[in-house]
C-alpha cells in the first residue's frame, strides 16, 4: 500500500546506499518554489474571487505547449467524471484549416512561462476572436503575451518565475484551470501529509534505487503499461517530466506510454521476447461503473465471459500480464488506484515529481533545465528572420 487511495507493488527490492535517503531529505527540506508548489503553503498568484466571474462559462480553450498544458490535460481527463465544463486543449501547430468553430463564447486560457513561445503566439493569433474573454498566465515581464494581454484587456496571472512548465501542475498553471473545471485545488496538495508517510518515502527511495540499477544495466526505456484510458494524459505529462528533466549528458530515460489491451496486439510480443532493455510500470484504476457483458449474446464457447463487466476483464488481463512478467523475470512496479479524485491525483503528481528530482540529483544532473531544446528555438528564429 502506498496510501489509502493507492495500492502499490514496488520493483524487487535491492540494497540502497544512504546517499539516496540523504538526497531525498535535502529535496524535501528544500525551500525552492517547485517544492513549495507541492505544499498547501504555496500561495497561487490568483485569487479565487478574482476568477469567480469566469465560472459561469461552460466552454474553455487552453492554448499552450508542453508543461503549460499537459498538467491541466491530465487533470481534465483523469477527473472527467466530476467535471461538467468543456475544455479544449490547443497544444500543437496544425498545418491545415479545420471547419469553422461556430462557438463564440470561449474563455481562452493562454499559458506560457516565457510569454514568447512561438507556437502559443501563433495559435493565439489565429484562434482568439473579438469579444472573447481571455486569461493569460505568463511571467511578470513585458514579454509578447504580457503585452498582448494588455492590448486585449485580458486577465493577466503571473506565472511563478522559478517554476518550469513541467513542474508547474500544482502551481497556478494547473490549479487555475482546475478551479475553472469546478474542482477543489486545495485537495491536490498532499505533500505535507505524504512526507510523514514512511511507506511513501520508502517507496520513493526503493523506486529511485531500482531505476539507478536499471540505468547502470543499460535499461533506458521506462514503459507504462496503462489500463486506464483516462490516465493517458497523466502519462503524457509524466513523459515530458522524465525525458526533459533527465535527458542530459548522454544520460536519461525514455518514457513510453503503452495503452492496454490494444498494445497486447502490437508491441507486447517485443516486450516479452525482444531486447530486454526495458523496465515497466503497470497502472490500473478501479472505477465502480463499467459496461456489463450481455449474457444472451455470448456464445457457448465463451461462457467464461458471462456475468462479467469490462473492468473485470481489464483487471484479469493486467494480472495475467504481471504473472507472465514474473515468470520471465521482467522488472515492473504496479499501481492500482482505488479512488479517482483530486487527492489521489495530487499524490501521483507529488510522487512522480519527487522521484524525478531525486533521480536527477543521484545522477548529478540538473533536473530543472532543458538546454538542448533552447538550441532549436534559436535556430528556428534565425531561419524565420
Amino acid at each position: 500500500m502506498l496510501t489509502s487511495s493507492i495500492s502499490f507493488i514496488n520493483f524487487k527490492k535491492k540494497k540502497f546506499t544512504n546517499k539516496i535517503k540523504k538526497n531525498l531529505n535535502l529535496i524535501i527540506n528544500d525551500n525552492s518554489e517547485v517544492i513549495k508548489s507541492l505544499s498547501n503553503k504555496y500561495k497561487n498568484s490568483f485569487k479565487k474571487k478574482r476568477i469567480g466571474k469566469y465560472k459561469k462559462f461552460s466552454d474553455f480553450r487552453l492554448i499552450g505547449m508542453g508543461g503549460s498544458t499537459l498538467g491541466a490535460q491530465a487533470i481534465y481527463k483523469f477527473l472527467n467524471n466530476k467535471i461538467k465544463k468543456n475544455f479544449i486543449f490547443i497544444d500543437n501547430l496544425q498545418n491545415f484549416k479545420k471547419k469553422r468553430d461556430k462557438k463564440e463564447n470561449y474563455v481562452n486560457l493562454i499559458v506560457s512561462k516565457s510569454g514568447n513561445t512561438i507556437e502559443t503566439i501563433i495559435n493565439s493569433n489565429i484562434l482568439i476572436k473579438n469579444k472573447q474573454k481571455n486569461i493569460i498566465i505568463t511571467e511578470n515581464k513585458k514579454n509578447y503575451l504580457y503585452l498582448l494581454g494588455e492590448k486585449l484587456k485580458a486577465e493577466i496571472i503571473h506565472h511563478n518565475n522559478f517554476i518550469g512548465g513541467r513542474y508547474s501542475v500544482l502551481s497556478e498553471v494547473g490549479m487555475l484551470p482546475a478551479e475553472l473545471m469546478g474542482l477543489k485545488s486545495n485537495d491536490f496538495k498532499q505533500f505535507n501529509m505524504l512526507i510523514k508517510n514512511k511507506k511513501f518515502l520508502n517507496s520513493l527511495i526503493n523506486n529511485v534505487n531500482s531505476t539507478l540499477f536499471f540505468i547502470k544495466k543499460k535499461k533506458f526505456n521506462s514503459i507504462i503499461i496503462n489500463y486506464d484510458e483516462c490516465s493517458e494524459n497523466l502519462f503524457k505529462w509524466y513523459q515530458q517530466l522524465v525525458a526533459e528533466s533527465l535527458g542530459k549528458k548522454k544520460l536519461g530515460l525514455l518514457p513510453i506510454v503503452s495503452n492496454m489491451p490494444k498494445d497486447n496486439h502490437s508491441v507486447m510480443q517485443l516486450y516479452l521476447d525482444g531486447n530486454q532493455n526495458n523496465f515497466f510500470t503497470f497502472f490500473y484504476v478501479n472505477d465502480q461503473k463499467s459496461y456489463k457483458i450481455k449474457n444472451s449474446r455470448i456464445l457457448s464457447s465463451h461462457q467464461f465471459l458471462r456475468n462479467k463487466n469490462v473492468l473485470q476483464i481489464l483487471y484479469a488481463q493486467k494480472k495475467a500480464t504481471e504473472k507472465v512478467f514474473i515468470k520471465k523475470k521482467i522488472p515492473f512496479r504496479s499501481f492500482e488506484i482505488k479512488r479517482r479524485d483530486e487527492k489521489t491525483l495530487g499524490e501521483l503528481f507529488t510522487f512522480f515529481i519527487l522521484e524525478t528530482i531525486l533521480i536527477g540529483r543521484c545522477l548529478n544532473l540538473n533536473p530543472f533545465d532543458q538546454p538542448a531544446v533552447e538550441l532549436i528555438k534559436k535556430e528556428t528564429k534565425k531561419i524565420l528572420i
